[in-house]
């Protein structure tokens, strides 16, 4: 599930929003109100229930032979054992928008934000099976019951990265 050329995505649980406000999320680093969403590229990043822990991570230009071979693959999704079971149930919807309303956000560009109310191009259509996807782009999709000790490796390498909503994972056993 990605967006057409021209459109981005929203992903969400509930499949009856008809109108996107925006607003400033209660876990926001900006003060800025925005409606977010995602393009092709990073679409792959919300294949996953809306609270899912999980650390993603891709070879880039710059990674190093050792991060590469350590990785073992182009693209990897990290998720722990504990919500396995809910990203095989979960009923996941994209909601479509014209790209036009929208401007990137992120340096590098890592999302996409509108300032004004937007509505879907139709109705939200449901993502289906989430372990598919994964599949068929060629996302490898690892199961760990401790995402920190991953997390620390790739965050102090050459891989490029993205942890999202790591605040729901298990203890760090590690912190102090």
């Amino acid at each position: 599930m990605r967006p057409e050329p021209g459109q981005v995505l929203h992903f969400s649980e509930d499949p009856t929003i008809t109108r996107f406000e925006p607003h400033v999320a209660r876990t926001a680093r900006q003060p800025d109100a925005y409606v977010w969403a995602v393009d092709h590229d990073r679409a792959p990043d919300y294949w996953f229930p809306r609270q899912c822990p999980r650390a993603l991570v891709w070879t880039e230009p710059r990674t190093s032979a050792e991060d590469r071979a350590w990785l073992g693959a182009e693209r990897v999704h990290v998720i722990e054992y504990g919500w396995l079971e809910r990203l095989r149930t979960a009923r996941l919807y994209a909601y479509r928008f014209d790209a036009a309303a929208f401007r990137p956000f992120g340096d590098p560009p890592n999302a996409h934000v509108a300032t004004v109310p937007v509505e879907p191009l139709g109705d939200p259509e449901p993502v289906g099976d989430l372990l598919s996807l994964h599949e068929e782009a060629g996302i490898e999709l690892r199961l760990t019951t401790d995402l920190w000790p991953f997390w620390r490796r790739v965050t102090t390498g050459t891989l490029g990265f993205s942890g999202i909503r790591l605040r729901n994972a298990a203890p760090d056993p590690a912190a102090p």
